[in-house]
């Protein structure tokens, strides 16, 4: 089955429709700010084939996160369990937040992908450094990191992403 994408602006349409809206970002990000009416089904504890057993395979599921990505791999894995009508809403959270959509907002949380950037930026620095004033072979450790960027781009995925989605403070 096809995976669809729908505009934000659609969304008060759906949440007054009482669509199914599940976001699939971390419990953390979600109480920082979530869609009014959407569900937490965060994606690394997300079961595609329970969710259709428990709502169905033919109603819509409408699936958000905070830009989009999570999202399509969350709707992939309904398509994969069989389910008819999975929708990503485009651009995510973000993108109905820029489209004034009312969100509810909780206590200021920092995103997986800016932990990503924090924890590469620091790596590289802290392994540079140490390879100059330690010992050269220090520089693996920003070699490892610029590799593991790289694959990241390359596949559209993110290891170091789904490490962080697993720490105490994302939960």
């Amino acid at each position: 089955m096809p995976i669809t994408s729908l505009s934000p602006s659609e969304l008060p349409r759906l949440i007054d429709a009482d669509e199914a809206l599940i976001d699939v970002r971390t419990p953390a990000e979600f109480k920082a700010a979530h869609v009014n009416g959407a569900t937490l089904l965060p994606l690394n504890e997300f079961d595609a084939a329970a969710y259709c057993e428990a709502h169905g395979k033919e109603k819509a599921v409408y699936i958000l996160c905070q830009s989009g990505k999570r999202a399509e791999m969350a709707a992939e894995k309904l398509s994969a369990a069989g389910h008819q009508e999975p929708v990503v809403i485009e651009g995510g959270t973000a993108a109905a937040i820029a489209s004034g959509i009312d969100v509810v907002r909780g206590a200021e949380h920092v995103s997986i992908e800016r932990q990503v950037r924090i924890a590469a930026g620091t790596l590289v620095f802290t392994g540079t450094l140490a390879g100059i004033f330690i010992h050269s072979g220090f520089l693996a450790l920003p070699a490892f990191v610029g590799a593991g960027l790289a694959f990241a781009g390359i596949t559209d995925t993110c290891g170091m992403g789904a490490i962080l989605a697993k720490m105490p403070w994302n939960r």
